[in-house]
């Protein structure tokens, strides 16, 4: 009389690993998880283990432990592997005191955090694609013909 086992909710390309209560807080996970967004898995690991931040060993046993869980239990090429997704939550809270001046305290609060990680097989076709390269926005040429102050009251009775 148990439970049905729920469904996968991952993709089939694609393995989970989960970090709890990591004593930093969401805010500064966040910084380190926004550096492996993205990238792919071995790049991710040697910008992990150059970052100078504190919690980045932590994310990087994460990320291992991910990898590994993508190899042993779903079977996906290693090589292929990248950071899909890495999101960041909260948990407990530890409220401390502080003593502060003619009799009175002051609240410290040291949060943890979750942090989630996500990685997924790219396909042979997208890996061997060149990136498209992004078209930076031009400035509008100016006529020399009409002064500068001219054509900005003509931008803003065209807005109006």
């Amino acid at each position: 009389m148990s439970k049905k086992s729920l469904e996968r909710q991952l993709g089939a390309t694609e393995a989970k690993a989960v970090i709890r209560h990591l004593r930093v807080s969401p805010r500064k996970l966040n910084l380190v998880a926004g550096i492996i967004r993205g990238l792919d898995v071995s790049s991710a690991l040697t910008q992990l283990a150059f970052s100078s931040k504190r919690i980045a060993n932590d994310v990087r046993r994460g990320l291992q432990s991910a990898i590994a869980n993508a190899e042993n239990n779903h079977n996906l090429n290693v090589d292929s592997l990248y950071v899909k997704e890495a999101y960041i939550g909260k948990n407990l809270v530890m409220k401390r005191m502080h003593t502060r001046g003619r009799g009175k305290s002051a609240r410290i609060l040291k949060p943890f955090s979750n942090l989630t990680l996500i990685v997924g097989e790219r396909g042979e076709a997208l890996k061997l694609a060149p990136k498209a390269k992004k078209e930076k926005a031009r400035p509008k040429k100016i006529s020399k013909e009409t002064p500068q102050h001219a054509q900005g009251d003509k931008k803003k009775k065209e807005s109006k």
